[in-house]
């Protein structure tokens, strides 16, 4: 099963505990927003911390069939 991962980019704040969580998987854009690059850059666990660790619960995350 793949994971499906959506960030709100109008509840990111930028703080990057997802990019520091998960490097590859996560990115800042030019506007300092959080940008989803490649889920399957780092394992399933490690993703869903990222999503855990995001201050404003921009991050969502679901598996798909």
């Amino acid at each position: 099963m793949a994971l499906e991962v959506e960030i709100d980019r109008d509840a990111c704040m930028g703080s990057g505990q997802c990019t520091y969580t998960a490097p590859g998987a996560f990115d800042l854009g030019d506007d300092d927003i959080a940008v989803v690059v490649d889920p399957a850059a780092v394992d399933e666990a490690t993703v869903m911390l990222a999503a855990r660790k995001c201050p404003t619960q921009a991050i969502t995350v679901r598996r798909s069939d």
